[in-house]
């Protein structure tokens, strides 16, 4: 595994494997290249790219207004430095609408897509709910840790203290001025992507008890997404990539194995 930072900024992790196709990781907002470990490990016969998304982790963000092209645009130039031509490409949460527009964009430099715990068409209720987390973390200009209770179940985190205590310090180290900037994005997207422009195969994930990324969001997208294949995570949330990193590995293995 070597890391390094691209002219643009943009800190990644590549571990390559000679004559294959690179599978990469985009994480949520909030986080850092770092909650892909469980997946890094067990693809470790793989090339795997992961990576801090803008304004996240080691990776830079100078820009006062962004959008969702501007972090398609830092995949591309990644995987153009690296001179990858054709990858796999894993979104979560906020990574899945950044893979979801780099779809539409570069849908030619993909083997497969897989989004896991992607939203679609929030209720009213549901808009409302984010909408009010959006608004206490600009007033408090911290991030609360209750989202842990929605990513985790309880009994994981009991179990668990060590992963309680990283992902609290990745959202404790987070840039409040970036953090914000990115996660209006995520609070008030639009699903406005060109659907229809999605032509590689497609997996749509998402943990069982998902509250934010539900089950009925991915059924739908699965349905408005041709050539996609549904994956529900048994007794997973948010965090399910780590939770139930076993099912959600094999899941992605076997999908990628015949898309290779």
């Amino acid at each position: 595994m070597t890391t390094g930072i691209t002219a643009s900024g943009t800190f990644y992790s590549y571990n390559k494997i000679e004559g294959s196709i690179p599978i990469v990781f985009i994480h949520g907002v909030g986080l850092t290249n770092k909650i892909w470990e469980p997946q890094l490990e067990f693809f470790k016969k793989y090339s795997t790219i992961s990576y801090d998304i803008l304004g996240h982790g080691k990776s830079k963000l100078e820009k006062k207004y962004i959008s969702f092209d501007d972090f398609s645009d830092q995949l591309i130039d990644l995987i153009d430095e690296l001179k990858i031509n054709k990858i796999h490409l894993v979104g979560f949460s906020i990574g899945s609408l950044i893979a979801r527009n780099f779809a539409t964009k570069f849908n030619n430099r993909l083997k497969s897509l897989i989004l896991l715990g992607s939203i679609y068409k929030r209720t009213e209720q549901q808009q409302k709910i984010v909408s009010d987390r959006f608004d206490q973390a600009k007033q408090e200009l911290k991030l609360s840790k209750q989202a842990l209770k929605r990513w985790f179940t309880d009994k994981y985190l009991e179990k668990n203290p060590n992963t309680y205590e990283k992902i609290s310090s990745i959202l404790s180290a987070n840039n409040m001025q970036n953090f914000l900037k990115v996660y209006e994005l995520f609070v008030y997207h639009k699903n406005d992507e060109k659907f229809d422009e999605i032509k590689v195969n497609t997996l749509v994930m998402t943990g069982e008890h998902d509250v934010g990324s539900t089950v009925n969001m991915s059924q739908e997208l699965n349905k408005i997404i041709k050539n996609s294949e549904l994956k529900i995570i048994k007794n997973g949330k948010h965090l399910c990539g780590i939770e139930c990193a076993d099912e959600v590995n094999v899941a992605i293995k076997s999908f990628i194995d015949k898309n290779d």
